[in-house]
């Protein structure tokens, strides 16, 4: 009986000899934190960018992690449901003990984790257009503001396309309400009567395009130029859109310019009857440099699919983990407090030809393109800017925001301070 229990004594301290290592090389992981709808309505757009960011990870690791130490993906699913995205965060930074997240895709769910990664003074990387107004020192933002993507396709359809009438659609939650409100102003400053503007919003999900794209018909029969700026988010897009075609409206009669639509959403439907309609963003896979050929192959090789299509909110991704990478290494840590402000001035090239630089404002200076739809679902470029555009996180087209600025480095070292009274106001973002 003795040598039994000797025996299993001697077996269990083999058996421990072997896990002690993995354990502590588990524990010594960097872990990032991917926080995006796998489903609901917004996993038609999310789901790319999990895999983006998982592609990032196993480069990174290839290349021989960070610090001389493997990268560890966490990956939850918020599943379109705003709170959920909040507990989803908690979970990540208090449980999972991740060291960034790159994540969120409306500005509902960022809304929602905000004051969880503020909190617990995590670090996310959101990387979709978005409405502006904000600059919080958690996050760094490397989709475009309104001056990269908004402002700049309303005056392509002003001033290319002479558009005099407006309709500006949008899903029902903050970034359209927001967005509108900012191009209502411009354009009512650009000398756009109020009966010219038409604003319309449906919720999530939303399926019955039948009676607002007729309204959107009869609006542009008025006898002068009509546009439609769509902030429509996520899997309504199909529908919208399919109705368009169904009632014969062509790019030539009633242009719509998207803000949520790239080459992955398209990839669900029929583009045959959208050919000529826009998008604006600040990267299209048809983009021509040696960088981009780079990235869609590498996806091609990752995902396993020569099929699927590369889009903005990927190469934003693309350009938030390469940054975190460089000021990870750079200041040989990822302690957020000193990770955040090496990453000011950080540059890395971006996959149109450029270099994406982050400013002190937590925001990128991107180039702004204006994009037609491809019967193959793809964009030809028709329009862009000369270079890269400073985001600006407080628009110059609403008066109270015209004075706030944002700037995370001293004296300032604030996200929203009025250049009139020299103070923060509000909270503190």
């Amino acid at each position: 009986m003795r040598k039994e229990v000797l025996l299993l004594k001697s077996m269990l301290l083999a058996v421990l000899i072997l896990f002690i290592p993995q354990i502590g090389l588990s524990a010594d992981k960097i872990k990032v934190g991917v926080l995006h709808s796998l489903s609901g309505t917004m996993a038609i757009s999310e789901t790319t960018l999990k895999d983006t960011v998982l592609m990032m990870v196993e480069e990174q690791n290839k290349a021989g992690g960070l610090l001389g130490k493997e990268l560890e993906a966490v990956v939850v699913d918020p599943a379109s449901d705003w709170p959920l995205f909040a507990e989803k965060m908690r979970e990540l930074i208090e449980v999972h003990k991740v060291d960034v997240v790159f994540g969120c895709w409306t500005s509902v769910s960022r809304k929602s984790v905000l004051p969880v990664v503020e909190e617990l003074n995590g670090l996310l990387f959101y990387p979709v257009q978005y409405e502006g107004e904000e600059s919080s020192k958690n996050v760094f933002y490397t989709g475009a503001a309104p001056n990269q993507q908004a402002i700049p396709a309303v005056d392509y359809l002003m001033n290319e396309v002479g558009a005099e009438r407006w309709v500006l659609a949008g899903t029902d939650y903050v970034y359209p309400r927001t967005t509108n409100k900012i191009l209502e102003s411009y354009l009512k400053q650009k000398g756009v009567a109020e009966e010219d503007i038409m604003i319309n919003y449906t919720p999530f999900g939303h399926s019955d395009w039948q009676t607002i794209v007729s309204d959107i018909k009869s609006f542009g029969s008025a006898g002068k130029k009509t546009a439609v700026v769509s902030t429509i988010n996520g899997d309504a897009n199909v529908p919208f859109y399919k109705e368009l075609g169904n009632q014969g409206i062509s790019a030539e009669d009633i242009p719509v310019v998207a803000f949520s639509v790239g080459e992955e959403e398209l990839s669900g439907i029929d583009t045959g009857p959208l050919v000529g309609h826009l998008a604006a963003w600040n990267y299209f896979m048809s983009a021509e440099s040696d960088a981009n050929d780079e990235f869609i192959e590498a996806w091609h090789g990752f995902i396993g699919d020569e099929d699927r299509v590369t889009n903005d909110p990927m190469e934003a991704t693309y350009i938030g983990f390469k940054m975190w990478a460089k000021a990870v290494e750079k200041v040989g840590t990822t302690d957020v407090d000193t990770v955040r402000p090496a990453l000011y001035g950080i540059e890395v090239p971006n996959l149109t030809g450029g270099t994406a630089v982050m400013h002190s404002n937590h925001h990128l200076s991107k180039p702004v393109l204006i994009g037609e739809i491809q019967d193959d679902g793809q964009f030809d470029i028709v329009w862009s800017t000369d270079g890269e555009v400073e985001g600006d996180a407080w628009t110059d087209w609403l008066p109270e925001s015209k004075v706030i600025v944002a700037d995370w480095t001293d004296p300032i070292n604030c996200g929203n301070y009025n250049t009139e009274t020299k103070k923060c106001s509000g909270q503190n973002y």
